[in-house]
């Protein structure tokens, strides 16, 4: 995008624009972690937000190298195959239990909701298969998802703004909904809930100080540093090789072909694959390649800039409404999936709601509901389920995007 209006800072002083990124990203953090309030807006909208006020303020250019070339093209990257460290899929699927299957029907209910919202609202937002993609992504596994996929089918970066202002709003509302059920007499005369009634019977306990852990101080060393990012460059590198070998390969003469091509053609789904793969397979290895989530997550606040960047307060104002709706009818009917399938397969009503956020929130949500109501044993499925939903969600939501001529 060329850049047609005078800024303080120009488009080529890379350095200041780091500096500014880097700040920026700083503070978010700094405020999430020091202020409830900001705890509950979250590091990552807050990061959005600085970027969106500085553009408007023609402080800042709206497209820049150090913007389109440094963060899309290698901090996106780089970050998820360090998130994705924890998928070990035979741990989850040894510890998680019937839990797993509560969470699979909800991600069944995110596509099915995805594709009538998009049938719904299609003509109301250019580019509405794109943000399908990447809110079935987000809504069955979590933001390191939503921006693979926003890579992957380079959706536009107003249409990526809008939509993430939209589903944060959608999600402050569904998390009182689901608290809101959690207390309801309704809810409880039809569904069994034992951790509601044992916290009734002795209490919450101290587990309300995990959430305060989350991101305490780690034993991280120089060659855990070392050893994350080259881990994390290896696996891209192969995703990126393979990938451009399959979209050679494959022809786009119907939308079938067009949809493989698309699907196998993507670096972000081979990065999901090798991941899984050392994870699971190499998981000694993996478990003591300490620091990978905080490197993953800072390289994730940095995407949150970068899609800040380019957003229109007059775009925000436009489409954010349509948006909220369409993320309001995916979550409403992947709530259906999961309250109508936990009664038929007599779920408790604890593992609904929180495979339900799970599902919607991911694992650092659904674990903090459970904690916050004290709900101690579901931590750790919270965390193994949503975890899971990582691994899914890019090969699912690269697949609806396809199939949705994103």
């Amino acid at each position: 995008m060329e850049q047609t209006v005078q800024t303080l800072i120009a488009v080529d002083n890379h350095w200041a624009l780091l500096a500014v990124l880097f700040a920026a990203t700083a503070a978010a953090i700094w405020l999430e972690q020091k202020y409830k309030w900001a705890s509950k807006i979250s590091g990552a909208i807050i990061t959005l937000v600085i970027a969106l006020v500085l553009v408007n303020l023609n402080v800042i250019p709206d497209s820049a190298p150090v913007f389109d070339d440094i963060v899309w093209g290698y901090a996106v990257p780089l970050a998820i195959p360090l998130l994705l460290l924890q998928t070990n899929i035979r741990k989850i699927w040894k510890e998680t239990g019937r839990f797993l299957l509560i969470f699979m029907i909800g991600a069944a209910g995110t596509v099915a909701g995805t594709v009538l919202a998009t049938f719904l609202l299609g003509g109301a937002v250019k580019g509405l298969p794109g943000a399908a993609a990447m809110m079935t992504g987000s809504y069955i596994g979590g933001g390191v998802n939503f921006t693979a996929i926003a890579d992957a089918f380079h959706v536009d970066g107003s249409l990526i703004s809008a939509t993430t202002v939209a589903d944060n709003l959608n999600m402050a509302l569904y998390f009182l909904v689901l608290l809101g059920i959690a207390g309801s007499a309704f809810f409880r005369n039809r569904y069994s809930h034992p951790h509601i009634d044992e916290v009734a019977s002795k209490g919450k306990g101290d587990t309300e100080t995990l959430a305060k852990q989350y991101w305490t101080r780690k034993d991280v060393s120089l060659k855990d540093i070392a050893a994350d990012l080259a881990y994390a460059a290896v696996i891209v590198f192969l995703s990126r090789l393979i990938g451009n070998f399959f979209a050679g390969l494959i022809p786009k003469d119907n939308w079938f072909t067009q949809m493989l091509n698309t699907f196998f053609g993507s670096q972000y789904v081979w990065i999901t694959n090798f991941s899984v793969i050392f994870a699971t397979f190499f998981h000694k290895q993996a478990d003591e390649m300490h620091g990978a989530q905080e490197l993953g997550t800072w390289l994730i606040y940095l995407f949150f800039f970068v899609i800040g960047v380019p957003a229109s307060i007059g775009v925000l104002i436009r489409n954010a409404p349509i948006l909220l709706l369409f993320c309001m009818i995916i979550v409403l009917v992947n709530m259906a999936f999961c309250f109508l399938g936990g009664k038929l397969l007599k779920f408790d009503l604890e593992d609904i709601i929180l495979a339900s956020n799970a599902n919607i929130g991911g694992p650092t949500t659904a674990a903090g509901m459970a904690i916050s109501q004290g709900w101690a044993k579901l931590i750790g499925p919270c965390m193994l389920v949503g975890t899971f939903g990582y691994v899914i969600g890019t090969w699912l939501g690269i697949l609806v995007g396809s199939l949705l001529g994103a």
